[in-house]
């Protein structure tokens, strides 16, 4: 009974909102707003021009990527303009991928509903009354992935935290969404070199792919999730000073990333932000999977090579 009320209120809602087709999301309101905004980018201009590359820096704290942008200590990073405060898509690893590998990336911090957010990505089997909006790629099948890989993309994963750690069941799960999948031990958050080691994979694979076909990468960085204070002389727990000392290091062989993928590949779109943020006993807090303005922060950024 409970379900039929509740499915009652919710086709009364769907009239009151306007939608006239069966199945057809009633967001007549949201997609105008949505319409307002001019892209920054035309995807189609992208998609099957140029590789894609999306650069996730796992667990980067908003406040700490513009406190190091600001002191110009992320060179490499700085070149491609500043970050943008966004909302993350979620509170760890798991949920944040599920919605951006299905076009939700993270939101500018001020948006006031679904449709204040330039989607680059659009299911097209979904949301918005199903219409693509302007500047977007609307893609066929359940991720990103999937949809550029019918375009004619070799999709491509570099894992990094336990998420992609193909020796466990829940592991496998991300990296079966792309045709090619790699993750070596050395990758993991607990090794120093992580990021070095991530880096000459893929120049290695970037210089042995076909040159006419092209590659959307998703590479999850992890040298800034915990642990991270060895990247800090003489530290010994992780802090959010050892958090940026993190990320400089990724900025450091980000340039080589960066520069050795133009050089083999040519022209590409990058994609780069974070999943979430981490606390460090903010308000008693550690770490994330929890909800605190610290976690829910995220820098991000595109651009073009």
């Amino acid at each position: 009974m409970e379900e039929y009320m509740l499915a009652q209120e919710m086709d009364g809602a769907a009239k009151t909102m306007g939608s006239k087709k069966d199945g057809e999301v009633p967001f007549r309101l949201l997609a105008s707003s949505a319409a307002r905004k001019e892209p920054s980018v035309d995807m189609s201009r992208v998609v099957g021009c140029m590789d894609i590359l999306f650069i996730c820096l796992d667990t980067l704290r908003y406040d700490v990527a513009v406190r190091e942008e600001e002191k110009g200590t992320t060179k490499v990073l700085n070149r491609y303009g500043r970050w943008q405060k966004c909302q993350a898509p979620g509170n760890f690893t798991w949920p944040s991928h599920h919605a951006m590998f299905s076009g939700f990336l993270p939101a500018p911090w001020d948006s006031k509903n679904v449709a204040d957010r330039e989607l680059l990505f659009f299911p097209k089997q979904i949301g918005l009354g199903n219409k693509v909006p302007k500047g977007a790629y609307g893609f066929s099948g359940s991720t990103i992935m999937e949809g550029l890989e019918k375009d004619g993309y070799d999709t491509w994963c570099v894992g990094g935290v336990s998420f992609f750690d193909k020796r466990s069941d829940l592991g496998k799960v991300f990296p079966g969404y792309f045709q090619k999948s790699y993750w070596h031990p050395s990758f993991g958050c607990q090794v120093k070199d992580s990021f070095k080691n991530q880096v000459d994979l893929l120049l290695r694979k970037a210089k042995e792919a076909e040159e006419e076909r092209k590659i959307f990468l998703y590479l999850n960085v992890d040298a800034i999730h915990y642990p991270n204070y060895f990247y800090l002389e003489a530290a010994d727990h992780d802090t959010v000073e050892s958090h940026g000392a993190a990320l400089r290091y990724v900025d450091g062989q980000l340039g080589r990333l960066l520069d050795g993928w133009k050089e083999k590949r040519g022209d590409a779109f990058v994609i780069c932000c974070s999943d979430h943020g981490t606390c460090y006993g903010e308000d008693g807090c550690q770490f994330h999977g929890i909800n605190h303005p610290v976690v829910n922060t995220v820098p991000y950024k595109h651009f073009f090579l």
